[in-house]
């Protein structure tokens, strides 16, 4: 789990760039989520941006071009996401999970839970690619 928190809290020096995402303007979905800390497996509420395959959280819901992110998760590297409230025996879980790691949160309410479930279910889709052109082989092809 530790390898998937250090890759969504690795700010790059080009801290402004983030991709080029501009995640203060026109966000897909925006919120407040409550998810676990990493080390210190206290559940802590965070402000959550989804843009342009990328999920932001940030410590308060004010987010401008200058507002820098606690952390980033590229969700094209996440296979699953859904309902985790029996897992965590807690009322609105839901989980994102890469083929190593499973994140946890917390929305407000079964509609947020199912909102943030369906608007993150529909980023893995449309950012990640299940094969890559280098991985394509054309036995039709001529030798």
């Amino acid at each position: 789990m530790a390898s998937l928190w250090r890759a969504a809290t690795a700010l790059t020096e080009r801290s402004n760039d983030y991709d080029g995402v501009e995640f203060w303007s026109n966000p897909e979905r925006t919120g407040w989520l409550t998810k676990q800390g990493e080390y210190i497996k206290t559940w802590r509420r965070r402000w959550f941006v989804l843009k342009q395959g990328k999920l932001f959280w940030f410590k308060d819901s004010s987010v401008t071009r200058a507002s820098r992110p606690r952390g980033v998760i590229p969700v094209a590297s996440c296979l699953t996401v859904k309902g985790a409230e029996d897992i965590l025996n807690k009322q609105y879980a839901f989980e994102l999970s890469t083929r190593t790691e499973t994140m946890y949160f917390i929305a407000d309410s079964e509609k947020e839970k199912e909102d943030w479930i369906n608007s993150i279910g529909r980023s893995i889709v449309q950012h990640s690619r299940s094969v890559t052109d280098s991985e394509i082989v054309d036995y039709d092809s001529k030798r």
